[in-house]
């Protein structure tokens, strides 16, 4: 498959991480794009006041937490595409997307509203926003899973480079 490089190698296939890395800049593309439309960055808002890790961002103004977090995005599809050479790269740009849906994810349980917790037959109950966010967890996982392929050969490349 000439078409999907990846930059890890070793015994077996690894042409299943090739897949997940250009699914990711797909993903991380579409998602940075979509930060810069008027509708995602009102959308966004309730997160990122809410969110201990980014509220900081809310010093940008509305469009420009937005446009922060869309460019974030856009380096992380740079870097993941960037990997596909470069074990460091690699890395670097699945490192960035585990940041990217730690905090994501982190919103389900920072985000007023989102789950409603109780000790009834229903322990724990979320709303669209909640099963939105609740994705992030998978692609979390495909983050670390491109991490820990790339991290053996960043850290050789590194040690002879």
């Amino acid at each position: 498959m000439k078409g999907f490089n990846i930059a890890e190698n070793g015994g077996g296939s690894y042409r299943p991480l090739a897949i997940l890395r250009w699914v990711m800049v797909i993903i991380f593309i579409s998602f940075g794009m979509q930060k810069f439309t008027l509708q995602s960055a009102q959308g966004i808002v309730q997160f990122i006041i809410n969110s201990p890790f980014i509220s900081w961002l809310s010093v940008f103004g509305l469009r420009g937490e937005a446009y922060f977090l869309g460019v974030a995005e856009f380096v992380s599809a740079a870097l993941l595409a960037a990997g596909s050479f470069s074990p460091v790269l690699s890395a670097l740009g699945s490192f960035l997307g585990m940041v990217t849906f730690a905090v994501t994810w982190s919103f389900f349980f920072t985000t007023p509203g989102v789950v409603t917790w109780s000790l009834s037959t229903d322990p724990m109950a979320w709303n669209l926003t909640g099963e939105f966010l609740f994705k992030d967890i998978v692609l979390l996982c495909v983050c670390v899973v491109l991490f820990l392929a790339s991290l053996p050969q960043s850290v050789a490349r590194l040690r002879t480079g």
